[in-house]
């Protein structure tokens, strides 16, 4: 029998995000497509009879903070459920606590987080799939090694920090696969602010394909140093976090024309899945009072997608059980904004779904111009593909 006071109060979903330190602007859209969804939900009656109610605390892009969020949470806050919070770092620091109290899970955004705890009640809300480190820049090199002639080497440059080293050993398998040969590879720390040095040093190698691994602010200093440097490669970009965001899109224009990078949704028709448009425009007339990315592309969507299988496991199940909600998460098919979703081994996503694009015929800095696929070309893979790479990289 339900208690009747349980039925009344309601379900508290707990959870950290970055909401200042170098991610704080994906962060802060994340927070709002997930209040997007609990106004959505709410407003339908919530889930078990019950309003959601979120419990959110910044760990200030600490991950030392993380572990100590999570216990708070469960112990003092004692909130019903628990969801990961944004990125591989903090992620992978709330996982300790997740694992030790048997806790399921639902990380947004990061890479290869399972691929060693291979936690059974962990599920990605990031779609490269079953190889998620590979499957991440594997696009950018099948892309080059289609090209004739075929571009021979390749220079990888990437942030010092936690989250780039996955992508990185991501990039060497694939260089590897399609046969390029990797000519220079660096770090530089996050505090680095003068970038002609490393494009002058890997200018010296004359290296064909220059694959990049940075954050948002490195990414805006390194797409600056390469458009003022003669080095031209004939393809540049590939997992750079920055060129996804709305306001790092405005502030840069037309230099980045050209770069090829990853996303995870574009405004292009074979991506316009159900509810998708309706979500994303009550983001968008919210995200400029609040001051968040105006565009929401690249967190929106998978921040929304998140809470719809949270939602859809509960619903289903009528249960708060953590087992029993990981068990229906491995068994069963989502239905969400970023399409139908089913988790496979590690609780990655059975089939990925990661896209490359490229930035083309960028000719103002306008947010209007970020608004449709006409600059933004999805190249690969096929199947969602809205255009044709301009190939070699030419600003």
């Amino acid at each position: 029998m339900t208690n009747s006071n349980e039925t009344n109060n309601p379900i508290r979903i707990g959870y950290t995000l970055s909401l200042t330190g170098p991610v704080a602007e994906n962060t802060k859209a994340v927070m709002l497509a997930h209040s997007i969804w609990q106004e959505d939900i709410n407003n339908r009656g919530g889930l078990l009879g019950r309003k959601i109610e979120f419990v959110c605390y910044n760990d200030n892009g600490e991950t030392s903070q993380v572990e100590e969020i999570y216990k708070k949470l469960l112990d003092e806050e004692k909130v019903d459920l628990v969801i990961g919070g944004y990125g591989t770092n903090t992620i992978a620091a709330s996982m300790p606590v997740v694992m030790e109290r048997n806790r399921f899970l639902i990380g947004l955004m990061g890479l290869g987080v399972n691929l060693n705890l291979k936690y059974p009640n962990y599920f990605a809300m990031i779609p490269t799939g079953p190889k998620p480190n590979s499957t991440l820049t594997e696009g950018f090199f099948a892309l080059a090694a289609s090209q004739n002639p075929k571009p021979l080497t390749v220079a990888v440059l990437s942030a010092d920090a936690e989250f780039s080293k996955n992508p990185v050993i991501g990039a060497r398998e694939n260089a590897e696969k399609y046969g390029f040969q990797i000519v220079y590879e660096e770090t530089y720390p996050l505090s680095t602010e003068d970038f002609k040095p490393l494009i002058e040093e890997i200018k010296a190698t004359n290296a064909d394909l220059l694959f990049i691994c940075s954050y948002l602010n490195d990414s805006k200093g390194l797409v600056r140093a390469i458009h003022k440097s003669d080095y031209r490669p004939k393809m540049v970009g590939g997992a750079m976090i920055g060129p996804q965001s709305a306001s790092v899109k405005t502030e840069l224009g037309p230099l980045l024309n050209g770069f090829v990078n990853y996303e995870y949704w574009m405004p292009v028709p074979k991506m316009n899945f159900p509810g998708v448009a309706d979500m994303l425009a009550k983001y968008q007339a919210k995200a400029k009072e609040k001051k968040v990315d105006e565009l929401g592309y690249y967190m929106a969507p998978l921040a929304y997608a998140q809470m719809q299988v949270l939602a859809q496991a509960v619903a289903v199940t009528e249960s708060l059980n953590d087992e029993v909600l990981a068990e229906y998460c491995r068994s069963n098919t989502f239905e969400t904004v970023i399409g139908n979703i089913s988790f496979g081994e590690g609780g990655e996503w059975a089939e990925p779904r990661v896209v490359q694009v490229q930035f083309q015929n960028i000719e103002n800095n306008d947010i209007e111009t970020f608004k449709d696929s006409r600059v933004q070309v999805v190249v690969e893979p096929s199947e969602y593909a809205s255009g044709s790479l301009i190939y070699p990289y030419a600003p």
